[in-house]
């Protein structure tokens, strides 16, 4: 089995939302035409939320494919809006990379992301610091696939 998981940003531009959904959708629907079957989102706002919703959508004409949730800690999800909490429902595995929250949480929980999976779409704007590009770096340096969507 092949993984894929995504990064992006919590910030999506309402004028970009519709073209980075097509262009996510497009390389879901790649991902699995190139044989992935386990899609890693961190269920972030914006980005991964997004992603997960595309994977669970796809699902219907591909149900060999899953979505796997990969959360910096605990209570990450519990202040979230019902309609992300409720997309982790459709999660085949949910994993907690940190006991509590912490600075390095995040960075733990991406690590685990890019360690698991062949493949990394990138949703990116070319900001120069943050979780996106330094989730790109690792990937790089891991020598992953990497197919970004800039934006």
């Amino acid at each position: 089995m092949k993984s894929c998981c995504v990064t992006g940003h919590r910030d999506i531009a309402v004028d970009k939302i519709s073209l980075v959904e097509r262009k996510l959708r497009k390389e879901i629907i790649t991902a699995i035409s190139d044989g992935y079957t386990d899609f890693f989102s961190g269920f972030a706002p914006g980005v991964d939320i997004l992603f997960g919703k595309l994977v669970v959508e796809l699902q219907k004409k591909h149900p060999k494919i899953t979505l796997n949730a990969a959360l910096p800690y605990p209570t990450w999800m519990k202040y979230r809006r019902m309609e992300e909490q409720k997309l982790l429902t459709h999660c085949v595995s949910i994993g907690v990379h940190s006991p509590k929250y912490n600075p390095n949480c995040f960075l733990v929980r991406n690590h685990f992301m890019i360690n698991s999976c062949e493949r990394l779409i990138a949703v990116y704007d070319g900001r120069t610091k943050g979780g996106t590009v330094n989730t790109m770096r690792y990937a790089a340096a891991l020598k992953r696939d990497i197919r970004n969507i800039n934006i």
